[in-house]
């Protein structure tokens, strides 16, 4: 069993450097989120926004034509793109520097065109939600640039075990999860586990508070962006994994536990971010 390296944000302090006085938002990186089938436009929503929102040059969304409109009135700093056939996709699969796939992606028919599609492609990418589900049915192995973020239950249908194996064992799961997959790994959860090519990482922040729908969504959107701006997957993976936790943290304790949503943690994620990596 590899050793685990406990860690806290701090520890992270200057890992993604300064940006230069005269760039520009092409220096960034152009995340493409794909997901949002009908019913949960929001998850590709809650991955965009939070991308944006932690430092990405540009973010596109690939989603469902229906949902389109509706994801970009919400947020016009977002591009949005009504896909019903792979032609489309692949254009924009072309233009990313990142590609998040999965939240809200189902499991129909069109979520199985897009996610075999985008698996294949060799841009590094954050593998998420549905994504996992389907990767499951669908084994196979993934690049070093590609980073995969199941929960428990994900985990469990991925090595097509019971899920209470995972919970008991969790560093013998996430092992052998990248054993059989390759690629690097978050298995997240209370001490969220990191293991990639730097090696085993257990996160010390985190709060009972963020049991709740979308932080997973978020979580893939922040570590996108941060793969971005050039952080490699490893490194990217421990920072979006610590700011999200941390600022859950910081959220119940300024505004309450119970109720808190993925999206209120954006503003405590940026500022956390601001003091150990000045922009």
């Amino acid at each position: 069993m590899m050793q685990v390296t406990p860690y806290r944000l701090d520890d992270l302090r200057g890992i993604l450097p300064p940006r230069q006085r005269h760039s520009h938002k092409g220096d960034y990186g152009h995340v493409l989120v794909i997901g949002g089938n009908h019913g949960m436009a929001g998850a590709a929503r809650l991955a965009a926004e939070s991308a944006a929102r932690l430092g990405a040059g540009r973010v596109s969304v690939a989603t469902r034509a229906a949902h389109a409109m509706f994801i970009g009135a919400g947020r016009p700093e977002l591009m949005l793109h009504g896909v019903e056939s792979i032609d489309v996709l692949q254009a924009l699969l072309e233009r990313a520097t990142v590609i998040v796939l999965g939240p809200g992606l189902g499991r129909d028919d069109w979520a199985h065109a897009m996610f075999s599609a985008a698996i294949n492609t060799h841009k590094p990418k954050v593998i998420d939600a549905d994504a996992l589900n389907l990767l499951a049915l669908t084994p196979q192995r993934l690049g070093d640039d590609d980073v995969l973020t199941p929960h428990e239950g994900e985990a469990a249908r991925l090595l097509n075990s019971g899920r209470d194996g995972v919970v008991i064992d969790r560093l013998d799961v996430v092992t052998r999860l990248r054993q059989r997959y390759g690629g690097g790994w978050v298995l997240k959860g209370p001490g969220t586990l990191i293991l990639g090519n730097a090696g085993l990482f257990a996160c010390e922040h985190g709060h009972p508070s963020m049991a709740s729908a979308g932080m997973g969504d978020a979580l893939a959107g922040i570590l996108a962006a941060l793969r971005a701006q050039g952080l490699s997957a490893s490194d990217a993976a421990r920072l979006a994994v610590a700011l999200h936790a941390a600022a859950g943290e910081a959220a119940a304790k300024c505004e309450g536990g119970r109720g808190l949503l993925a999206l209120d943690l954006l503003p405590y994620a940026r500022r956390l971010l601001e003091g150990i990596c000045p922009c």
